[in-house]
């Protein structure tokens, strides 16, 4: 089997979507579990339009790229699974009026919270900083994308790294840990919080939470990031 990663939906210029990318080998993943969070490692930048093979590893499954791993994914416990408590929809579009990415941004194609991506295109989530370690932003589905398990993925991603300063230290994910409960539906106003947990040296950790226009849990994640080697 394998797997390829769509130009757009890329993070960095020239590598997938962590968020993304790991959902699609979680979701390969889920098809041979009964269900529950699954863990994924990214281990070097996912690559576009490649062609990337889906290898069973015990109970798990890695991601290769000819001879280098790109990810890894397992099944994985709910201990670190800690919602984010939600804030009303008018505070998080006040809050995403305030997102530091329309300044400065690392990555600003990315497929989930790039500036310059078209409407429809991106997701174009804006997460802003709500002063208590948060982040909120609304996450408005288009028919499209509605329905689709690794884009709850993907919304989980940024909003819990736009937690941390990454507009001056940029971040990669490194490994994301999610539950998905449930899809939005086309047209759905879904909220999308981010929180941050700890930094050390070059690792941070976050949390994120995506909910439904009713108020139901679509997905929850724990992420590690890592900085980029300043140049």
């Amino acid at each position: 089997m394998t797997l390829t990663v769509p130009r757009r939906f890329r993070g960095p210029t020239t590598s997938g979507n962590g968020g993304y990318v790991a959902g699609l080998l979680a979701g390969l993943l889920a098809g041979r579990l009964a269900g529950g969070p699954v863990s994924v490692t990214l281990r070097t930048p996912p690559p576009l339009e490649a062609p990337l093979d889906v290898v069973a590893d015990g109970a798990g499954l890695r991601l290769v790229d000819r001879e280098t791993l790109v990810a890894e994914a397992v099944s994985a416990d709910d201990g670190d699974l800690v919602a984010v408590d939600p804030v009303g929809p008018d505070e998080a579009t006040a809050a995403a009026s305030r997102y530091p990415g329309f300044a400065t941004h690392p990555f600003p194609q990315c497929f989930v919270c790039g500036p310059e991506r078209e409407p429809g295109d991106g997701l174009r989530l804006f997460p802003g900083r709500l002063g208590d370690g948060r982040t909120a932003c609304v996450w408005d589905v288009t028919s499209e994308l509605a329905g689709r398990r690794e884009l709850v993925w993907a919304a989980l991603d940024c909003p819990g790294g736009w937690s941390a300063p990454i507009e001056g230290r940029p971040m990669v994910l490194g490994r994301m840990t999610a539950d998905i409960a449930g899809v939005p539906e086309p047209g759905e106003p879904c909220l999308v919080m981010g929180r941050f947990l700890e930094t050390e040296g070059r690792k941070t950790w976050t949390a994120s939470t995506v909910y439904g226009a009713d108020g139901r849990q679509l997905g929850r994640a724990h992420a590690t990031w890592i900085a980029l080697p300043s140049s």
